[in-house]
């Protein structure tokens, strides 16, 4: 059997590559384990020098790596770069950082010491997705090695190229050889990869279903999970919300990647009294995103990264119009080659409709109508999700408040777009998944909190027995 990586912007075939036997994926496996344990014990200091080394191999071949991503899944070349920087920032981070955010913590107790320290796991399987190919896959790596473990990927099946190129990264910067492997298996094989010893947790961005099935089988192992998944994400306008401001974010955040991204905003709830001057302003600012050839440097908006991708979206946005909603731009395939679909935004959806009840993964902007702000939030968290919620308002503290207090996501963000920071914690409550990366609390998801305790010398009587 063989993996295919597909151009989405034409249709065309760039590469194929053999799926590897269940006897060569446990080859591997004994090999990343070796270079584990001879990680293990390294220094930070080390470990930092050598993740440092890992940015500048990615700065170096960001031209290189950002036309692979085009080619592969469809992203804008410009958007390939920012992409690679972002990696390299990432590993710079955790360079700097990973020391500090693992030191031992001593805890005061009666004992002569007692503390906490955090030694690694050991192998973590990591399961990817192809919407960031690259990012996904160090935003986990970063820190994971830099706490001391090893890595293997399982990435998503239409990027193989980004998948080996990631491994070469690593093997470029003298990272030792067999830390971090790049699998090609077949779904049947993941869960048996799941449940091997050697593998002692995973962590998966996808799609909630995928999320749903990896953790039933590590569940079923007993073994540690870390899931990114979907996501439905809702930005509450307000009354006074500055609309040009809130348009312009608005659309930016949407048709981030050809809005094929898991943190995207995706359903926008403005209240009746604004809503055709947002409206108004939310379609100018999406007609500035016009499909072309993610090679060309002028382009901003690629195509779909699979042609099902693009006509299961479109699916969605029919039933939606049969059900009511209302459309204001777009709607349509683009004719000829490439898996293109034209940004799209609908108005006057409603509960019951795929626009408001789905996750709609493209350029497709669902508009929904309410009558005042209390009922803003109420729709904001109907929904299965609670990846990201962003709300625009000229108040900042009332609006502070409002994604302190009562928007219901991992991440809300007060007259800015949601996205994910090395330094800030990044992940979902509900079924867009547990668990963070990034930031403190990334590198502690794949470490052993271990309580440790050395009693204070006592003196034992030395009974002697006294023999008749």
């Amino acid at each position: 059997m063989t993996i295919q990586s597909i151009n989405p912007a034409n249709g065309t075939l760039i590469r194929s590559y053999s799926v590897m036997t269940w006897e060569e994926t446990l080859q591997i496996l004994e090999e990343v384990q070796k270079a584990f344990l001879s990680w293990r014990p390294t220094s930070f200091s080390d470990r930092s020098d050598k993740m440092n080394e890992v940015a500048n191999v990615l700065l170096s071949r960001k031209e290189e790596f950002a036309r692979l991503i085009a080619q592969e899944m469809g992203k804008p070349v410009g958007q390939g770069r920012s992409e690679i920087e972002k990696c390299a920032s990432g590993c710079e981070f955790y360079a700097h950082n990973a020391q500090k955010f693992l030191q031992p913590e001593s805890i005061p107790t009666e004992a002569a010491k007692s503390y906490v320290s955090f030694p690694p796991l050991g192998i973590i399987l990591a399961i990817m997705p192809w919407n960031f190919p690259f990012w996904q896959v160090f935003r986990f790596a970063a820190p994971a090695l830099m706490a001391g473990n090893a890595a293997v990927l399982k990435h998503a099946s239409n990027v193989p190229g980004c998948a080996l190129a990631i491994e070469e990264v690593f093997r470029e910067a003298k990272i030792p050889e067999h830390l971090f492997r790049t699998l090609f298996i077949n779904l049947p094989d993941v869960d048996k990869l799941i449940a091997h010893p050697l593998i002692k947790a995973v962590t998966l961005t996808g799609s909630t279903p995928a999320g749903k099935a990896v953790a039933r089988k590590a569940g079923e192992c007993l073994k540690k999970t870390v899931l990114e998944l979907g996501g439905s994400d809702p930005y509450v306008i307000f009354s006074d919300a500055d609309l040009d401001l809130a348009a312009s974010v608005c659309a930016s955040s949407r048709m981030v990647n050809g809005g094929q991204s898991c943190i995207a905003a995706k359903r926008f709830i403005v209240p009746r009294s604004i809503q055709k001057e947002f409206e108004n302003k939310f379609v100018t600012k999406m007609k500035i995103w016009i499909g072309g050839d993610p090679l060309d440097d002028k382009t901003n908006l690629g195509p779909l990264a699979r042609a099902d991708l693009r006509d299961g979206l479109h699916k969605q946005v029919q039933e939606s119009l049969k059900k009511g909603a209302k459309l204001l731009l777009g709607g349509t395939m683009d004719p000829g080659p490439g898996a293109y679909y034209q940004p799209t935004v609908l108005t006057n959806v409603k509960k019951g409709m795929p626009a408001y009840d789905e996750e709609l993964f493209g350029p497709v902007a669902s508009i929904i109508p309410v009558e005042d702000e209390p009922e803003a939030i109420r729709v904001a968290n109907d929904t299965p999700f609670g990846l990201g919620a962003a709300v625009f308002t000229r108040d900042p503290k009332r609006g502070e408040e409002t994604a302190q207090k009562e928007l219901e996501a991992g991440s809300c963000f007060v007259n800015d777009f949601v996205r994910s920071d090395p330094r800030l914690p990044f992940g979902g409550i509900k079924e867009s998944g547990y668990g963070r990366e990034l930031g403190i609390f990334g590198i502690r998801e794949f470490v052993n909190i271990k309580t440790v305790y050395v009693a204070k010398e006592t003196k034992l009587e030395n009974k002697a027995s006294v023999s008749e």
